[in-house]
């Protein structure tokens, strides 16, 4: 008795795109494209209603990004397996992706066979990484554990607790522009790009409690 195919749903906003990796799975034995999608909106209502076995997500998307998606699918219980594919190998959308829930992350250079390979592994539950990803996510591992400075601690603790910039600069008596200087050095080292982002980081890794 021959196994049931991976039940496949695509999703980026480049129609060429959609249409090359559609084409590439229905020529593939053991695969069924049973849904696309141009962004991470409609890919969640897709997976609600068809209930695919991975899902292959772009990240930067129009409307609801690909992190976004990836957030709800988890929120929602879905047991979809996400692939992220895109171009995009920076920290800022590594970390959120894997964090949000993805089960792997694939760069959109990477040789079809590679990507039919990961699909299958996705499928089956295993974490699917790029050489180039699986090095980023290293360096993290071997980072210090702590990598902001007491006075960085300071000003993200009071952005934690609903602070502005300037009520943050009162409190620790310097100027607002320093405070922006360091908010730009804490985002840096947390590989994020917004204010939320570098909290919800800090809480994740413990910093506050070692402030």
């Amino acid at each position: 008795m021959s196994e049931l195919p991976i039940r496949l749903i695509v999703v980026d906003d480049h129609p060429i795109v959609r249409d090359g990796l559609c084409g590439m799975f229905t020529g593939e034995p053991g695969f069924e494209v049973v849904g696309v999608a141009g962004d991470g909106a409609r890919a969640v209502s897709l997976a609600e209603e068809l209930r695919p076995d991975v899902i292959l997500m772009d990240l930067r998307m129009p409307g609801t990004d690909g992190v976004t998606a990836i957030r709800r699918l988890a929120e929602r219980g879905s047991t979809a397996r996400i692939l992220v594919l895109t171009t995009y190998d920076t920290d800022s959308d590594v970390l959120p992706a894997i964090e949000a829930g993805a089960t792997g992350y694939l760069l959109k250079d990477a040789m079809p066979e590679e990507l039919v390979r990961a699909v299958r592994a996705a499928a089956r539950g295993e974490a699917v990484l790029s050489p180039s990803v699986a090095t980023r996510l290293l360096s993290q591992v071997r980072a210090p554990s702590d990598p902001l400075s007491a006075r960085e601690l300071e000003v993200l603790a009071l952005i934690a607790r609903g602070s502005t910039n300037r009520e943050a600069a009162s409190r620790l008596f310097i100027s607002e522009a320093t405070v922006k200087s360091h908010l730009l050095h804490i985002y840096a080292k947390l590989g994020v790009n917004d204010r939320a982002a570098a909290v919800a980081v800090a809480f994740e890794r413990g910093l506050f409690n070692r402030s």
